[in-house]
């Protein structure tokens, strides 16, 4: 059963206006990053993440302020052949200039037709999954898998470069393990290729998330190209990011985990590598607003039942980061009747202490 319109109007037309003193992010100069004919304001993005970078959350990111955010991976043969699972992945906001539609696949014919698919209905980026580390991705060949198949990969990109009109970009990792550090190569023929932007992730593929973002690494990849490159990995927080573009020499970063239960870090991030002050971290009725609108358009993607369960995490990490919300947070987690949680939201976030600043 979907949430009816009359709450569901009421809940984001109630909880909307919250956004309207964010700090923006916008006119951060020489930090922007130009992929073709889209420019993108501010050079913090936001990862793609299974399960977790739905298009509620994206829209939440947004409206704070972020250079890009980046879809769940879809596979590209499914989404041609319009299998539900893949379709509602792609439900993204396609009209929308800093979202990058995340395309994956190893057949360079149904990686161009799902590019062109999604091109037509409106995306204006298309991003090249090669940094996937996750088995059933990489046992299909695809993701980080093609890093040890050059030639494949390029193949890949070429046709999907070739078969759309809009930026292309290019997400992988340092290489396969420590004997194959190929990214640098793989990035220079990508380029060649047309390849407009390349994002790396700090690790190989055999480390998964173990250990530490290598982000001096990444500099290697950044010597060997003209296109603007991308450090992602561990960037959780001000001092990560400002960290990470110093040790890489990236032209922006990308974050992940980091943004769970706290939408406006990109902002936050963009405003103080512009030698701006942030100001603007939500506190009490602020932050139950963001929570609360939030958790409404999770209602209104999924429907009532799935939304509840979806949007359980994400207020999970909100409540992580507050204050003597322990017993709250049990209390939200443990219920399914959507109403129910909004007023357990509503009644006790006021009763809770300050949001911990732990993104400085």
């Amino acid at each position: 059963m979907r949430i009816g319109a009359t709450m569901e109007g009421y809940w984001l037309l109630k909880y909307s206006s919250c956004y309207m003193h964010v700090k923006s992010a916008q006119g951060l100069g020489n930090l922007s990053i130009t992929l073709g004919n889209v420019a993108l304001s501010s050079p913090v993005f936001l990862a793609p993440m299974a399960g977790i970078t739905d298009l509620p959350f994206r829209k939440t990111v947004l409206r704070f302020g972020a250079g890009l955010v980046v879809s769940e991976m879809v596979a590209s043969q499914e989404l041609v052949q319009a299998k539900p699972s893949a379709r509602a992945k792609a439900e993204l906001g396609l009209d929308n200039a800093n979202t990058a539609v995340q395309i994956a696949g190893r057949d360079p014919y149904w990686m161009a037709e799902c590019a062109k698919l999604l091109a037509g209905q409106g995306a204006r980026i298309i991003d090249i999954n090669m940094g996937c580390p996750a088995r059933k991705v990489t046992t299909g060949n695809c993701g980080s898998a093609l890093m040890k198949e050059p030639a494949l990969a390029v193949s890949l990109i070429k046709a999907v470069v070739n078969a759309v009109d809009v930026p292309v970009s290019l997400k992988m990792r340092l290489g396969w393990d420590d004997a194959a550090l190929n990214a640098p190569e793989i990035a220079q023929m990508a380029e060649d290729a047309g390849i407009k932007m390349v994002t790396i992730h700090g690790r190989t593929r055999c480390q998964f998330y173990k250990g530490s973002a290598d982000w001096q690494a990444i500099a290697r990849i950044k010597n060997a190209v003209s296109i603007p490159v991308i450090a992602n990995g561990d960037i959780l927080d001000v001092k990560s990011a400002k960290t990470a573009l110093v040790q890489s020499g990236a032209d922006g970063v990308m974050m992940g985990r980091g943004a769970q239960g706290q939408p406006w870090i990109l902002a936050r991030i963009a405003a103080e590598l512009a030698g701006d002050t942030y100001a603007d971290i939500p506190q009490a009725d602020a932050l139950l607003e963001i929570i609360l609108t939030h958790y409404a358009e999770s209602l209104r993607f999924y429907g009532m039942g799935m939304g509840v369960r979806t949007a359980r995490k994400h207020l999970g990490w909100y409540l992580d980061r507050l204050e003597g919300a322990k017993d709250l947070r049990r209390a939200v987690l443990t219920e399914s009747d959507a109403p129910k949680v909004m007023r357990l939201l509503s009644q006790g976030i006021k009763n809770c202490g300050a949001l911990l600043d732990t993104a400085a």
